[in-house]
């Protein structure tokens, strides 16, 4: 059965660059269909480049008959359209570097950074002390870094010092120690995994 809908003779949103508005109409001088496809403004139109281009809306026969007469090359010397068709044009231009060797985007200098609290370079300073080597040379793994922050030791602590700061720990969080309570039971166990940890660690032997 046919439709009694009047079929619309208007271009569907497979045209490349269609843009639909209500009420937009062709800026083609007496024509009322809706202005749908985007073309640049016509010469003298007084656009100074002072905002966003002011494009003309036209329909689909209107900018068809647009592209076929645009010219590319409209205007140029004979040597400009040479060098406009060179397989070549536009690829001479200097790329940006994006490594700091050669110079470009370098990073700020330190003192270019206002930091009246010290914010800034004490974490840093706590960031090194954090990766910081021993004086005497041994390895430290990250699990070893982890454990001495948990049981609150310097990266330099020896294994006297480790026991000693241990039995502190425990007996801080042991239940026995606390009347019975059990909320630090949490804290306790990582105490004894970091212990465990650092005691087998080659930093300790």
């Amino acid at each position: 059965m046919a439709s009694s809908q009047p079929k619309k003779d208007r271009p569907n949103a497979r045209f490349h660059g269609r843009v639909e508005a209500e009420g937009r109409k062709c800026a083609e001088p007496g024509c009322a269909e809706a202005g749908e496809f985007r073309a640049p403004p016509l010469e003298g139109t007084g656009f100074t480049g002072d905002g966003p281009p002011q494009f003309r809306w036209l329909c689909l026969d209107h900018v068809r008959a647009f592209n076929s007469g645009y010219n590319f090359f409209a205007g140029m010397s004979p040597d400009e359209i040479h060098d406009a068709q060179r397989p070549l044009a536009g690829w001479e231009r200097e790329t940006r570097a994006f490594n700091t060797t050669g110079g470009a985007d370098r990073p700020p200098r330190w003192a270019d950074f206002s930091d009246p609290l010290d914010a800034i370079g004490a974490r840093f300073r706590d960031r090194m002390k954090q990766e910081a080597g021993r004086q005497d040379g041994k390895p430290l793994s990250g699990k070893d870094r982890d454990a001495l922050k948990t049981l609150e030791l310097e990266v330099d602590a020896d294994r006297m010092a480790l026991r000693k700061r241990y039995s502190e720990l425990v007996r801080r969080y042991h239940p026995d120690r606390n009347g019975g309570d059990r909320s630090h039971e949490a804290r306790l166990q990582r105490v004894i995994e970091a212990y465990q940890q650092l005691r087998s660690s080659p930093a300790f032997a």
